[in-house]
């Protein structure tokens, strides 16, 4: 039996380059959600596929780290090269609240379960080789980043790894992408910032890495996350490398998350 009231899947007979696209009605949203996946070809009997998790920036949608990212392109040309083993790829919607919600929980809406809960137990519904015992990782840009770090701190049993671009560190940085008041987001958790929620789960956390581009606007922000983590001796890799707030910095560093992810399923 469905968790969900209503769950369509496009037909597999007109998938392109592995995609296929998925929405649920989910209680979490009260409505619809979409999620984009890139499905690797694999062997009938192959079961327990890792989930890899990826979440967008402010402005975009489930389409965004595909069509403007080019995430299930890498992904296949990693696992082509035997670089990476096979895995699913999803990219979610944010819930499509505002100019982004954040992925946190809202008073009236649940973002955060809507992508630690639903979302894994969508593709296992619905998506051969996907099982409850597929390892998940997390990870995203800017916003997405903040996502990821935020998600994977508050629920780090549901992880295996973590890994963030360019991100967002603190929810009051949100203001200098969105519109909306930032009183507006209600938020359920009182922990809005990544170090706080990192230091409260510091012992029980999946592994971490984030990066940032040295002509991004958010580069002091992931440095200061940086000697935070060092300072309360929370394990975890920091990387900067040529590059601003844009999607070239994010197609090409993507394979840096796939691989650490790789490296963490086990």
């Amino acid at each position: 039996m469905s968790n969900f009231r209503t769950v369509e899947l496009s037909d597999e007979a007109f998938e392109n380059a592995g995609l296929r696209f998925l929405t649920i009605k989910t209680k979490s949203l009260k409505g619809r959600g979409d999620i984009c996946l890139f499905i690797p070809e694999v062997e009938e009997k192959l079961t327990d596929l890792p989930i890899y998790i990826l979440l967008h920036g402010v402005y975009g949608s489930s389409w965004a780290w595909a069509m403007k990212g080019g995430a299930h392109i890498t992904a296949k040309r990693l696992m082509d090269m035997g670089e990476i083993r096979p895995a699913i790829i999803a990219m979610p919607s944010d819930g499509l609240w505002g100019d982004g919600s954040g992925y946190l929980s809202h008073k009236d809406k649940d973002f955060a379960q809507w992508i630690v809960s639903d979302v894994p137990e969508a593709i296992i519904e619905t998506i051969a080789g996907a099982t409850k015992n597929s390892p998940l990782c997390i990870g995203g840009l800017s916003m997405g980043g903040y996502g990821a770090l935020m998600l994977g701190g508050q629920y780090p049993r549901k992880f295996k790894a973590i890994s963030a671009h360019s991100a967002i560190t603190k929810l009051e940085q949100m203001k200098n992408f969105v519109e909306e008041p930032l009183e507006k987001y209600t938020i359920q958790n009182k922990n809005i910032n990544v170090i706080d929620v990192l230091q409260k789960n510091k012992k029980n956390l999946p592994a971490i890495r984030f990066d940032c581009g040295t002509k991004d606007n958010l580069l002091e922000a992931n440095r200061t996350l940086h000697q935070e983590m060092s300072a309360l001796n929370i394990n975890h890799i920091y990387e900067e490398f040529e590059g601003g707030h844009q999607w070239p910095y994010w197609q090409k560093h993507l394979e840096q998350t796939l691989s650490f992810f790789d490296q963490w399923i086990g």
